[in-house]
């Protein structure tokens, strides 16, 4: 969320709540009806928040670490795969990158991630670029 003033408060009275009850109910409902083993359930933003508290009471865009929570089609469950710094500035341990986690979604729909696509002229394109994050897979 662009929590750029009150950041704080507009997450534990707001956001999160809201968050936590919309994940846990899609996850609930999925495994509860068997689903969940095959429908992979992706939790990500757009960017990271800065380490450091601004001036409104705020955290601003920052690309330096952001997270994302994998849940169901073919991921450990519980599991935690690298760690930021202290500051949780910059990562610390096990980096992945944006790339690695499309090549990754890919290799669970079971799409190659080293595919290739065409253009209209015929023209060879990688569909990814990234690593699968094997670690995570079950």
């Amino acid at each position: 969320w662009d929590t750029h003033g009150n950041n704080f408060g507009d997450l534990k009275n707001n956001l999160l709540p809201r968050m936590d009850q919309g994940v846990t109910a899609l996850i609930t409902d999925l495994a509860d009806r068997g689903l969940l083993q095959d429908t992979l359930v992706l939790v990500t933003g757009e960017f990271g928040r800065t380490p450091k508290i601004n001036k409104d009471a705020g955290r601003d865009h920052w690309p330096g670490v952001y997270t994302a929570m994998l849940a169901g089609g073919g991921v450990k469950s519980g599991f935690v795969h690298g760690a930021s710094d202290e500051i949780a500035g910059f990562p610390d341990r096990d980096p992945v990158y944006p790339w690695d986690l499309a090549a990754t979604i890919y290799h669970l729909m079971g799409v190659d991630p080293r595919s290739q696509i065409h253009d209209r002229q015929n023209r060879p394109i990688n569909i990814c670029e990234g690593e699968v994050i094997s670690p995570i897979l079950r």
